[in-house]
């Protein structure tokens, strides 16, 4: 008989209790067999663990997407975010995604194509006024290159090493608080 948890949700008993699921590998497969697919989306919510959380992850999910033009395979990312702190948390979000895309477009011989960001709620805090303020004083350098170990065919096995900036260039460093 089911039983109702916490939450509201209920279980079935039906789950291999230790049971993993390698979503990243999943697409990848999926990619390398069946490129067309619209259901390469990886999940990164644990909703069973959602409880147990103080702050429940703000990006919860990506979708990947290829397509043919001129005889070539390309690849673009879209991920969900419930949430977006604009100053702090959005460029590490966008740095994250757009390595990821890069990474598993090596690996499944596509071409790294667009990256999209789907935002429900973007914000900036009150106490990040005056560091936006500055950010957008700032002209914005020419983006650096990213290079990859062109030997890898593993997501798995990249390490830090294996990813390269070439002529990056930043602006000082603007200090704030993380709000919570």
């Amino acid at each position: 008989m089911p039983m109702i948890e916490e939450y509201g949700y209920i279980n079935t008993s039906s789950y291999e209790e230790d049971k993993q699921i390698n979503q990243i590998q999943n697409v990848i497969n999926e990619l390398k067999v069946n490129p067309d697919s619209r259901r390469m989306i990886v999940s990164a919510w644990n909703v069973a663990e959602l409880p147990a959380m103080s702050l429940q992850p703000c990006h919860y999910a990506f979708q990947l997407y290829s397509n043919e033009k001129d005889g070539k395979r390309y690849l673009s990312l879209m991920w969900q975010q419930r949430s977006c702190d604009l100053f702090l948390g959005a460029p590490f979000n966008i740095a994250s995604y757009a390595l990821l895309l890069h990474m598993i477009a090596q690996i499944t011989n596509h071409i790294p194509d667009e990256l999209i960001a789907n935002i429900g709620d973007a914000h900036i805090y009150s106490n990040h006024v005056e560091q936006v303020k500055e950010q957008l004083k700032r002209e914005p350098y020419t983006l650096p290159k990213l290079e990859l170990n062109k030997k890898i065919n593993d997501i798995f096995q990249f390490k830090y090493e294996d990813i390269k900036l070439i002529d990056y260039k930043s602006h000082p460093t603007i200090k704030a608080q993380i709000a919570v």
